[in-house]
């Protein structure tokens, strides 16, 4: 026999009926309000009744103010691929600020070298690289290269893929089924206010891993079209289908239209060279982030020459010389940030690769990753809960239900209600993860935590059919 979906779905009452007793993290929070927007820094960080505020991270556990210990599947939202606080890392840090003297430069370095050389040696769809400090920085930057490489306006996104806090990107992450429009038509579902129409204008939403309904857009809009970007893992956990993704390679190369892959959740998280190196798919530009800085805050922007050098900095290309002949910017991109390529981020980045680098590493953590996903689908099956774990490497997500998932849209037919009062259990228990979030798991993982974590889901899985009962009705 088999549960139907809570009746209640995303009702806030529930939330907090059902809600944890955090005493600290809900009086820090309140505090929080009276001199941040909502509580928090960050939209991500919230979530219902409160979030929980962190005091201490090592390995792969989390301490909350309160003194309770986690296993943490959220990592930073997948930044810490080596778990929190791992040795190497900290002592590569502070060799780094030791041997320099210094916190930053603000000139080059040789780490900005040395990253980019390996960078490049990891993907080789990359020919040149430029840093920035968060993976959203590093979207704009490739929008602005392909724009000016082929001079035209638009930019096509897929629904359901997000690519940061930009305007004209920041469009159909969460539609409703009310607004979403035609599956093989969808509307450009804008997720912010403040954002003007003519920057609205500027995205075509595209279908995800419906390569027919994508020709269509794409060839009606190709002279508008700079560039096409794309999560090659949506969301982190919902793979393109091969024939989709080289589809779309060689309509593009066809069409002219800039090919960008956000590789800032994938990168390192699938393997070393990113999910391209999966698809075996090269695309014109690919941005980086999350897992490059080791915990520290970093992007990277790497492409073909001849789309990169258009960002070369000259002599008379300085947009700060007051004064001076820089007529000439007009003809290169601008970039440029105080802290892009930040020595102490670059000496955590390339030793979280060099840890990585050890296949041993990698091939455990993902062995490890695949073994939970397994134990938890037995698990629910046992309760005869529709459930099905998604995703690739490191990275994955619980989702209740039977039917097939390969965009956005299929994500309706999820009981979310259900996986909610789940996460929240959890969090009672020990397990933390953000409600409705991806698992991401680290090197720090270990099969201790795995065995742990089951034992943690069956009861929760008591805990919340107890709860629900009244709610169920049994076919």
């Amino acid at each position: 026999m088999f549960l139907s979906k809570i009746i209640l779905r995303g009702d806030d009452r529930m939330i907090e009926q059902r809600g944890y007793e955090k005493d600290a993290s809900r009086r820090l929070f309140q505090h929080a309000k009276k001199f941040i927007p909502g509580g928090v820094t960050a939209n991500i960080k919230h979530f219902a009744p409160y979030p929980i505020f962190m005091k201490k991270g090592y390995g792969s556990k989390l301490i909350d103010v309160d003194g309770v210990e986690y296993i943490d599947y959220s990592l930073c939202y997948g930044a810490l691929m080596t778990g929190h606080g791992h040795p190497r890392i900290k002592e590569a840090t502070l060799k780094q600020l030791d041997d320099s003297g210094t916190v930053i430069f603000g000139t080059p370095h040789e780490l900005e070298v040395k990253m980019a050389e390996k960078l490049i040696a990891l993907y080789p769809s990359m020919d040149q690289v430029r840093f920035t400090n968060s993976g959203t920085e590093a979207v704009l930057l490739a929008i602005r290269l392909a724009v000016a490489y082929t001079n035209k306006p638009k930019i096509g996104k897929f629904e359901g893929h997000y690519h940061g806090g930009l305007n004209q990107l920041l469009v159909s992450i969460n539609p409703t089924q009310r607004d979403a429009g035609r599956p093989d038509q969808p509307e450009a579902v804008f997720e912010s206010d403040g954002i003007v129409q003519s920057e609205r204008e500027n995205t075509i939403v595209l279908p995800f891993n419906d390569l027919e309904a994508t020709e269509k857009l794409l060839r009606k809009h190709q002279d508008e079209l700079a560039a096409v970007i794309l999560e090659p893992v949506q969301g982190g956990f919902i793979p393109a289908e091969p024939q989709f993704i080289h589809g779309l390679r060689d309509l593009t190369n066809e069409l002219g239209i800039v090919l960008i892959f956000d590789e800032v959740k994938t990168g390192f998280r699938v393997a070393l060279g990113g999910a391209q190196s999966v698809y075996d798919v090269d695309p014109d530009i690919t941005t980086l982030g999350k897992v490059l800085g080791g915990g520290f805050p970093i992007g990277a922007v790497g492409g073909h020459e001849e789309i990169m050098m258009q960002s070369a900095a000259t002599a008379k290309s300085d947009v700060f010389s007051v004064g001076s002949d820089s007529h000439k910017t007009k003809n290169i991109v601008f970039h440029s940030g105080t802290y892009n390529g930040h020595p102490l981020v670059l000496a955590a980045g390339l030793e979280t690769i060099r840890l990585l680098e050890d296949e041993n590493e990698l091939k455990s953590t993902f062995e490890k990753t695949m073994l939970l996903r397994k134990e938890l689908e037995k698990l629910y099956e046992t309760y005869h809960i529709k459930m099905q774990t998604i995703g690739m490497g490191s990275i994955f997500n619980l989702v209740f239900t039977d039917q097939t998932i390969r965009h956005y849209r299929d994500m309706w037919q999820a009981d979310t209600s259900f996986r909610q009062a789940i996460d929240i259990e959890l969090l009672k228990l020990g397990i933390y993860l953000k409600p409705l979030n991806r698992y991401s798991t680290s090197t720090a993982h270990t099969v201790e935590d795995i065995e742990k974590t089951v034992s943690l889901h069956e009861r929760a899985i008591h805990r919340v059919l107890q709860q629900s009962e009244p709610l169920y009705a049994v076919k």
